[in-house]
């Protein structure tokens, strides 16, 4: 077995060890909170960086569509995400963002990060201002998050940890499991309530 077939093999190993590792009761949990945010007509708003951001945009589309949840992106506008950082600075540019959806108690908001955010490291702190900033306003957090999760697991009402299988696959493995989680919960039963292109077909 060549080199490259090696990696290949452990890679997908670990992330079939990762599917068995996925703690159900937290996605349950998951499920249960945003079927509450669209019952109270509140809002999901979600929050990422990097991959996370690009997982935001695609989930948006998701929980608008399939599960008929109003949702929004901050990094979906680009224009108005680069005037807050430019003129506010990256640190309050989430926050900011959510005040100015005058979020609230109905609201729910979910995290795609790999750290979950560390305002001692100062790593992904406008996630960690903008967590604060729903806390205080009465609304609903979770997030998929990697490693230890860092303030998102400790400040949300449910988070699910992709657990580390290797320090190199840290990043790929918990922004892939971001997908495979948020793709889970729009197909679940008691969130879908429309159906898909390609389930449609016959």
């Amino acid at each position: 077995m060549g080199h490259h077939e090696a990696y290949i093999k452990e890679y997908l190993s670990q992330a079939a060890r990762i599917a068995q590792l996925i703690d159900i009761k937290t996605v349950e949990k998951m499920v249960d909170i945003l079927v509450e945010t669209r019952t109270q007509q509140g809002r999901l708003f979600i929050l990422g960086v990097g991959g996370g951001a690009g997982n935001a945009g695609h989930a948006v589309n998701d929980f608008r569509k399939i599960a008929a949840i109003e949702s929004y992106a901050p990094t979906d506008n680009v224009s108005e995400l680069t005037a807050r950082v430019n003129d506010d600075g990256w640190d309050s540019s989430f926050a900011n963002w959510l005040l100015g959806c005058r979020i609230n108690a109905r609201d729910c908001v979910m995290v795609f990060s790999v750290g979950g955010g560390n305002e001692e490291k100062n790593i992904s702190n406008n996630l960690v201002q903008a967590l604060k900033c729903a806390k205080e306003k009465g609304a609903k957090v979770i997030g998929v998050v990697g490693r230890d999760g860092g303030y998102t697991a400790k400040v949300a009402d449910a988070a699910v940890i992709v657990p580390a299988m290797t320090q190199e696959t840290v990043t790929p493995h918990t922004e892939a499991f971001q997908a495979v989680i948020w793709h889970l919960i729009v197909s679940h039963p008691s969130i879908r309530v429309n159906e898909m292109k390609w389930e449609s077909v016959q």
